[in-house]
């Protein structure tokens, strides 16, 4: 069986920065960027127009730069695996690592997984009901599709990526609903003034989702007044959640310490986990920031924490 210096399992900006720092410092890093569960390079994957990003002063589409960070990491050696990791043994060094096709051992891993969008548990929104057959939560990945061109879309949330969600619809609907439980937006202040003042936005104030309805495809909300504790019945074409995320670490199965929201433990300022050898970068380890230009960041924390963890064992020199 292969035996690695370093394995990096994720991608995005955490993983693939931690490869190209790690690469160039001849660790010979091998990635696993994942296919099914997940996107392959991360959120930014699912995002349009990037405006903060330092150095694209224009701008730059997410899929656009995660290809760069692809490039520039393979570029210096990185051997990338598009498939997923199943699973890890932690209990004994080196680590083992089984993947869907592949299976190897790893002087020192580092975990890059990233979050996925979190759904409500509502009815109508299900699997089996209209979940993926007018339920989502991604507008950026579905927003597009035909059964919401010219139709009354619901944002479900008030933070930043409401709103860039609700943005983002309005190249489609007939008009987008921000709803939020509350009298005032989580957002940014930027991003909160974009929302109220974009003519085809309307925020419903203190209202949270009840119930979604429809036929094959989803035709009705059901929404509920907080103050009044009315209920309202509107027309709809799309729903989509934008309520956070869950840092993706089933698949550690309980072997790293984890906080009451399941993100990874490390170190404070640094990238070290509760166990020796393995180490977080990016969104998996940040309930805070949660940006490209922090995950990045990150990752290459990752890996020079990695190199030196290596040659203080004398596994290199």
């Amino acid at each position: 069986m292969e035996r690695h210096h370093l394995v990096i399992i994720g991608s995005g900006p955490a993983g693939y920065c931690a490869a190209i720092y790690a690469a160039r410092a001849n660790l010979k890093p091998v990635l696993f960027e994942g296919f099914m569960s997940g996107t392959a390079g991360g959120q930014l994957m699912i995002t349009t127009e990037v405006e903060n990003y330092p150095g694209f002063p224009d701008g730059i589409l997410g899929p656009q730069l995660m290809e760069s960070f692809r490039a520039q990491a393979k570029r210096f050696g990185t051997v990338v695996f598009t498939e997923d990791v199943e699973s890890i043994d932690l209990s004994k060094k080196p680590f083992f690592i089984k993947s869907s096709q592949n299976q190897m051992l790893a002087d020192a891993i580092i975990i890059a997984t990233g979050a996925t969008a979190k759904r409500m548990d509502i009815e109508g929104t299900r699997d089996g009901e209209f979940w993926q057959k007018g339920v989502t939560a991604c507008a950026v990945c579905d927003g597009a599709a035909p059964i919401f061109r010219n139709k009354p879309l619901f944002v479900i949330g008030g933070g930043d990526s409401a709103v860039e969600e609700a943005i983002f619809l309005t190249k489609y609907a007939s008009r987008v609903f921000l709803v939020h439980r509350r009298d005032q937006l989580r957002a940014s202040k930027i991003m909160a003034a974009r929302a109220l003042k974009h003519p085809k936005i309307e925020v419903l104030w203190n209202r949270t989702l009840e119930k979604v309805q429809g036929d094959q495809i989803v035709r009705k909300v059901i929404l509920q007044n907080l103050l009044t504790h009315e209920m309202e019945q509107r027309e709809a074409g799309g729903v989509f959640f934008a309520i956070g995320h869950s840092p993706n670490t089933v698949f550690l199965q309980g072997q790293l310490k984890l906080n009451d929201a399941g993100y990874i433990v490390v170190k404070k300022g640094t990238t070290y986990t509760s166990k020796a050898g393995i180490f977080a970068a990016g969104d998996v380890q940040d309930p805070v920031y949660r940006q490209a230009v922090t995950a990045a960041g990150s990752g290459c924390m990752a890996a020079l924490d990695v190199e030196r963890w290596l040659s203080k064992k004398g596994i290199v020199e």
